[in-house]
């Protein structure tokens, strides 16, 4: 098969094509051939040499597909071949074919293309986790999604208004409309200053419940004074930085909870509950349009480089999504 492998790590010009062998699915495994897949900042920080896989998973970049059932390992009883899915992986999603565990896969929601399906799964997924698993969003509660026109971004927007919570980001100002027609309550420009004067003017001098953030450093104290009594803050990445001040102070008197994770190195286990409680949640949302993947350019997988330099840009709003194959199983 054909993958797109990281010669050394560097910039977007030591990804090219290569030939690698075929996977074979094991044990409760599916084997998908792949239609298309999306980019994550995850990517860029494997080529840097900055985030390898976990251990025993692919080497090839890519944390999410869509394609076809092409084969079906010992024990799969959940897809029959040939079927249209999207699935969430730890690697290995540049590629012609990909195998995972048939617990981490979703079918393609009716009507949707498998283009668009191929920006589900690691930006719903994550957001999902960080509104339900870790941050316990309530209905009525005040979140506030930092990088909101991101792909992780517009998909936390959607699914906080979707379980009733009030969604606050920050964005550049030529995404702040996308932001507010996916949702939002309200954009603030994340080059304009401090947000914390904005959003405790918003909730009334309340404060925020849940902030979902992948700055850090820099906004661990604005987090810290903007944060009510018993808030929660999610660290999803670090990109602005991994040190930071803060009046600790603040976290006593007012009951908070910070607390950091990834998606990638997480357990079997935890990855399918996340996977099954998703899919049950957004299964009608897909079909009213309340939820939909938010793409913003749609690129062959032979314009890997330019995808990555686009996206390490932030110029990208939503998903960058590169088509792989067009040809379903059989047609290899």
């Amino acid at each position: 098969m054909k993958a797109i492998r990281i010669r050394e790590a560097g910039g977007p010009e030591v990804l090219e094509l290569s030939e690698y062998p075929q996977p074979v699915p094991g044990e409760g495994q599916v084997l998908i051939r792949v239609a298309a897949t999306a980019l994550n900042r995850a990517d860029i920080l494997q080529r840097e040499g900055k985030y390898p896989p976990p251990s025993g998973e692919s080497e090839i970049p890519g944390l999410e597909v869509s394609g076809w059932i092409e084969a079906l390992g010992p024990g799969c009883h959940r897809f029959e071949p040939g079927e249209a899915v999207c699935a969430l992986l730890a690697g290995g999603g540049y590629a012609t074919y990909v195998t995972v565990h048939e617990t981490l896969v979703m079918p393609v929601p009716a009507g949707m293309s498998l283009v668009a399906a191929a920006a589900i799964p690691e930006a719903f997924i994550t957001a999902w986790q960080a509104l339900t698993r870790l941050g316990q969003v309530e209905a009525g509660e005040t979140v506030l999604i930092h990088a909101g026109g991101s792909g992780v971004g517009t998909a936390a927007i959607q699914l906080a208004a979707a379980l009733g919570a009030i969604p606050i980001v920050t964005a550049s100002p030529g995404k702040h409309a996308l932001c507010l027609s996916l949702g939002a309550a309200q954009a603030l420009d994340y080059k304009a200053g401090p947000f914390v004067e904005a959003c405790l003017a918003y909730t009334d001098r309340r404060g925020i419940n849940l902030a979902i953030d992948c700055i850090g450093g820099p906004y661990l104290s604005q987090h810290l004074e903007v944060l009510a009594p018993d808030g929660r803050l999610v660290l999803l990445a670090a990109m602005g930085g991994t040190r930071a001040e803060a009046d600790l102070r603040q976290i006593l008197r007012k009951r908070l909870t910070l607390m950091g994770s990834t998606l990638r190195n997480r357990s079997l286990a935890y990855k399918a509950e996340l996977v099954a409680s998703f899919g049950a949640f957004a299964a009608p949302l897909w079909a009213d349009g309340t939820l939909r993947p938010v793409l913003d350019q749609v690129m062959p997988w032979t314009a890997v480089a330019a995808a990555h330099t686009r996206l390490e840009s932030n110029l990208s709003a939503g998903k960058i999504v590169l088509t792989v194959s067009a040809d379903p199983p059989g047609s290899a």
